[in-house]
């Protein structure tokens, strides 16, 4: 699946692998990236790969939590009105939810219960999401105005963000090369991949177990942002708020995934270290002094990962 996106998106290997530890954890991605950096075109070509059903929600402003999850219309039935649900995008299997800061904090709080417990309520009536189900939302790091930050509730269901820069020039010259040859052959065939692998790689990385010193380094690093001050006074006056409980369970479970794409039924400390950046960077609240001091949050996790040792 890896290979197959590999060639239809060049330059953003970091975001074909999370996308791949997503889908085998079931958890859900947010983008950060600028314009015309392949992100809608991950998730297109990861739909086509998996011959999975892709809803795309455009955020705007005027959108409406019923736009997303749907709602219950009056049908008229051999003379008899009822009551029928019509289901919105978000019952797809693969979720675009693009320029997610877009929308007011009422559309976005529609997605929370579809992000964390894989169900839909209307109207009092639950509704299960499919087997198979991932949302992929993008925002723009650089354009502000109009746009609605992310609550830290919402943004803590994101079990990895992606930070996606500009390819580099190889990569560049390669992207063109590929567009043209689209162009003349109009799209680009790819193999298709079964869903079942996806569902029996969940079953194998879920009965993956970790070494004690290895879970330990992970609660460690997590507590590194609660109790700054026991580790250094840089990260101290670094971080205002550490990361939720959330943290420790997505980086228990997205390490064991990372060793089995790797070909490994173990896991390392540098399996945890890989995904750290992505699992961390988006549950940090850094201090006004972090801020002022231009320091980010993988600024703040390189120095986590320099203070904390594995036991």
């Amino acid at each position: 699946m890896m290979e197959q996106m590999a060639r239809s998106v060049i330059g953003q290997e970091e975001v074909v692998r999370t996308l791949a530890l997503a889908l085998l954890c079931n958890g859900n991605v947010l983008l950060e990236g600028l314009p015309g950096t392949a992100k809608t075109r991950s998730i297109k070509t990861l739909s086509r790969v998996l011959q999975a059903s892709l809803g795309r929600i455009q955020f705007t402003p005027d959108l409406l939590p019923s736009d997303v999850t749907g709602n219950e219309v009056y049908q008229d039935n051999q003379g008899v009105s009822e009551l029928i649900f019509q289901e919105g995008p978000i019952f797809n299997e693969l979720i675009l939810a693009d320029e997610i800061n877009r929308a007011p904090a009422k559309v976005q709080a529609a997605l929370l219960e579809a992000m964390e417990e894989r169900q839909v309520t209307v109207a009092g009536k639950t509704y299960p999401l499919p087997p198979l189900f991932m949302v992929l939302a993008t925002q723009n790091p650089i354009e502000q105005e109009g746009t609605y930050p992310l609550p830290e509730a919402q943004m803590d269901r994101f079990l990895m963000k992606i930070s996606v820069d500009y390819p580099d020039n190889a990569a560049e010259l390669s992207i063109v090369r590929m567009l043209q040859a689209e162009e003349a052959a109009q799209q680009e065939q790819l193999t298709m991949i079964s869903q079942d692998h996806i569902f029996a790689g969940r079953e194998v990385i879920g009965k993956m177990t970790l070494s004690a010193p290895v879970e330990q380094y992970i609660v460690d690093l997590v507590m590194a942002t609660r109790q700054a001050a026991d580790y250094s006074k840089q990260l101290a006056t670094w971080i205002d708020t550490g990361s939720s409980p959330r943290a420790t369970i997505a980086l228990h479970r997205t390490s064991r995934a990372s060793a089995w794409l790797d070909g490994r039924d173990h896991v390392t400390p540098e399996d945890v270290r890989s995904v750290l950046h992505a699992i961390m960077r988006h549950r940090l609240i850094l201090s006004y002094d972090a801020l002022a001091d231009r320091v980010s949050p993988d600024d703040v996790i390189d120095e986590i990962i320099t203070q904390v040792a594995v036991g």
